[in-house]
């Protein structure tokens, strides 16, 4: 299949594209804005035409709608995005305990000539014993000679990336032929972390895996940009903000969520979770489209009707809290077993990567919570709900 690639849009396209989306809001009455998406966007393939993006300074075109495998149970849906053109896959050592690069390994069995594998280093992973440990385990568990974009997982801060023994690993492993490309992934402190790889005057990291949706804090924004000016490639993930149920609220916010974050020229790709085809189906379809007043409204929606329960792991939090709970991660951790993700299992692994003595558990000890959510989240009560379901 002959790859199509969107050259970047400037900045001015972009702001441009969003002043547009405000003055249709004023304008359009939404149930003609619907009718005007639906005629530009007529298309009865489940399956379009892939849309590639160039992921920074590493050069690989990747589909801009590429393949999170992390929920993944059965390698026939990974298979079939790539026979349809989807040539990312990203996984992790951490994910089904290592069994879900065995499930990635299965469906690339026979087609590794088509696609890009991308896996993550355990997250407390720092040594070079270490590092070179999880390559060598994701190599086997793939059954594959080499990962094309390998990533240090769940970057809280900027430490770990100027951490010399972490990068003699990397290049070590790089002069190997194992790994191709280097990455790191953040879901907290998103900021930090962009700022930190914009800085590297070394420009050691070649891409960055970064939380990015339709809520995010235009601090976020600005350090992507940032960073991708520098030559890092950026994906994005968690961009349908928990995918949370939204049955009987008669909205189809999920699409609308992806398009949102591929309407940013320095976003090169996103990775939403496809457990099966339903999935697939439902976010490949995206590739290609434009965003539209009507998804400005089920975005508005869905937020609304999520804001009661969605933490966007911001960590302010965190600074009203004496004990030092790691409020967002726990936060993650129940998303993971309460929203789209149905997931109890990588929940607990998830809250079993807190420290006990960051843990809900240790909550008990305060008479009232002092922490507070500048979203209005009752934090004592997530914390209680950690406990019971999490431990």
């Amino acid at each position: 299949m002959e790859p199509v690639e969107i050259n970047e849009m400037n900045r001015r396209t972009f702001l441009k594209a969003g002043i547009a989306g405000a003055a249709t809001a004023l304008l359009a009455p939404p149930v003609f804005a619907e009718s005007l998406q639906q005629l530009a966007e007529t298309n009865n393939s489940p399956f379009p035409k892939p849309v590639y993006r160039t992921l920074g300074r590493t050069g690989l075109k990747i589909t801009m709608v590429s393949f999170g495998a992390m929920l993944t149970p059965e390698p026939e849906v990974i298979r079939l995005a790539i026979e349809q053109g989807v040539n990312y896959i990203d996984t992790a050592r951490k994910y089904m305990a290592g069994k879900n690069e065995e499930t990635v390994g299965k469906a690339i069995k026979g087609m590794r000539d088509k696609v890009y594998l991308a896996s993550k280093t355990l997250p407390e992973s720092k040594t070079k014993t270490e590092i070179t440990r999880d390559v060598e385990a994701s190599l086997k568990a793939l059954g594959t000679d080499h990962i094309d974009v390998i990533q240090l997982h769940n970057l809280t801060s900027r430490e770990r990336i100027f951490l010399d023994e972490t990068r003699e690993a990397l290049t070590q492993l790089k002069k190997q032929g194992k790994v191709r490309f280097c990455g790191v992934t953040t879901h907290k402190n998103e900021t930090e972390v962009l700022n930190a790889l914009a800085g590297d005057p070394e420009h050691f990291f070649d891409t960055c895996l970064v939380k990015y949706n339709f809520k995010s804090e235009t601090a976020v924004s600005a350090a992507i940009e940032r960073a991708a000016a520098t030559g890092v490639g950026i994906i994005a993930m968690k961009t349908q903000m928990g995918g949370y149920d939204t049955t009987g609220l008669t909205i189809t916010p999920h699409q609308a969520a992806l398009k949102w974050v591929l309407q940013n020229p320095r976003i090169t790709a996103a990775i939403p979770g496809m457990k099966d085809l339903t999935h697939l189906r439902e976010d490949i379809a995206v590739m290609g489209m434009r965003f539209s007043y009507a998804d400005l409204r089920r975005l508005d929606r869905y937020a609304e009707a999520i804001a009661p329960f969605y933490c966007s792991f911001c960590g302010s939090c965190e600074n009203g809290c004496p004990l030092g709970v790691e409020i967002s991660t726990i936060n993650r951790s129940l998303m993971y077993a309460e929203g789209g993700y149905r997931d109890l299992s990588l929940a607990k692994a998830t809250y079993a990567e807190v420290p006990s003595q960051a843990s809900a558990s240790v909550c008990v000890a305060c008479d009232a919570c002092t922490a507070r959510c500048v979203r209005g989240l009752d934090i004592a009560a997530k914390m209680e709900r950690a406990r019971g379901l999490l431990t």
